[in-house]
């Protein structure tokens, strides 16, 4: 949600910084709605020191037992054009909250211009694509071969878009979990949360989900949402607090499963696991301070990097484009992990800073050492990453000529010490 006083302070900037995100002027519109409902709010107060007048002069009447109907009168009369009026600042009030919530956050400057992901700019590459030596399968072919991936049962179970794993390879998909957790919760400072699965509105209202993106969410017959990705629940777990500025920042992770419609998508990865309507996913989460965010920017997606480094997958880091970044970000970097089979280059990662956005909307808040100062934190969140995407880098990039696949020797403790998944 935006601050209206940086809209009031330089409405061209405004315009510019959402014309950067292929949007028409809404400046005009929301200080024009401002004007109307604080001149409302002005007659308002005129008219609350003129009914305190009438109170007094009324209470003075009545004391000399002089008549004082017509003075009632009157001061009944102002009492409904104050109801008027109050009921015209509110309708202007949720005119311009409707306007302000349907707008997305303001990109940071050094974001790069472009309409889609084809502006996007690669910082860094880690790793080079190798020949494995033969002709690599994609991750659908490999585990069907192993038969240890199941899509006609999982399609007769529960319909397209959903994926059913077995053995070793269900347990390759486990281990890959508790290890990102283990790593960010033991090496990089992360508190574990286990959270619900299932959200109120209000929740997801205060990390942007709604009421912008509700066609890609599934929604229950009780008014309670599925969850896209844990950042729902772990950042709105600050909502409506004031923390104490020593305890930032926070840093919480949590596996979930995640649930998605994925509208829009139709005919795209409709094969595979890449796109699924149900996955699971390490979540990153960071509650800061203002100073301190584009640090923590930068440190969260190393941590997403670790992962990546120690499953010895090569990756490259994206800036996203102003046309690609999401709703809710000022920024984000994706990590993108190299595909032998499928020969590209695809996102396993998303660390964005959201800066003040959500906390806004969540009025979440800290208070400033002085005691006194209270200030809207700042909000991070990123992949740790995807373990379904994870799986399937693994297997490509660690498959064997006969079919079989290696397993990355960080994960084999999860593993119970299995070096190979054998081919069938």
């Amino acid at each position: 949600m935006h601050d209206i006083r940086i809209i009031r302070a330089d409405a061209a900037a405004f315009d510019a910084a959402m014309a950067r995100r292929g949007l028409p002027p809404r400046a005009g519109e929301i200080l024009g709605l401002d004007k109307i409902r604080r001149d409302y709010l002005t007659r308002l107060q005129e008219a609350q020191a003129g009914r305190n007048a009438f109170s007094k002069r009324i209470g003075q009447l009545r004391r000399q037992g002089e008549d004082t109907r017509m003075l009632e009168s009157e001061s009944a009369s102002l009492a409904l054009k104050m109801e008027e009026d109050e009921r015209g600042a509110a309708e202007r009030d949720r005119q311009i909250k409707a306007i302000l919530e349907s707008l997305p956050n303001i990109l940071d400057p050094d974001v790069p211009d472009g309409p889609d992901e084809t502006a996007n700019v690669v910082l860094k590459q880690v790793g080079e694509p190798h020949d494995l030596g033969f002709q690599p399968r994609q991750h659908f072919d490999l585990g069907e071969a192993l038969g240890l991936m199941d899509f006609d049962t999982a399609a007769k179970l529960a319909g397209t878009r959903f994926t059913i794993l077995r053995g070793p390879l269900a347990r390759l998909e486990r281990a890959l979990g508790q290890f990102m957790l283990d790593l960010h919760t033991r090496e990089h400072g992360y508190e574990e949360i286990s959270v619900p699965l299932l959200v109120n509105s209000a929740t997801m209202y205060g990390t942007g989900q709604l009421p912008k993106f509700a066609e890609d969410l599934f929604h229950t017959t009780d008014d309670r949402w599925l969850i896209p990705t844990a950042e729902v629940p772990l950042t709105n777990m600050v909502a409506g607090a004031i923390l104490a500025e020593k305890a930032l920042p926070l840093r919480l992770t949590a596996l979930t499963d995640c649930f998605r419609s994925e509208a829009g998508s139709a005919g795209r990865d409709t094969r595979g696991m890449l796109r699924q309507h149900q996955f699971r996913k390490v979540e990153m989460v960071s509650i800061t301070h203002p100073e301190q965010s584009d640090a923590e920017h930068e440190r969260m997606t190393g941590c997403a990097e670790r992962v990546l480094e120690l499953l010895q997958i090569p990756y490259r880091r994206v800036v996203l484009s102003a046309g690609d970044t999401g709703f809710s970000a000022a920024k984000t970097y994706d990590l993108e992990v190299w595909l032998p089979g499928a020969q590209t280059w695809r996102e396993i990662s998303s660390c964005s800073i959201m800066r003040d956005f959500q906390a806004r909307r969540m009025n979440a808040r800290f208070r400033a050492a002085d005691g006194k100062t209270l200030a809207a934190v700042h909000t991070l969140n990123g992949s740790g990453v995807a373990t379904g995407r994870a799986l399937i880098a693994v297997m490509e990039n660690h498959q064997q000529a006969d079919g079989s696949i290696a397993v990355p020797q960080v994960l084999r403790p999860w593993m119970g010490g299995m070096e190979r998944i054998p081919a069938a």
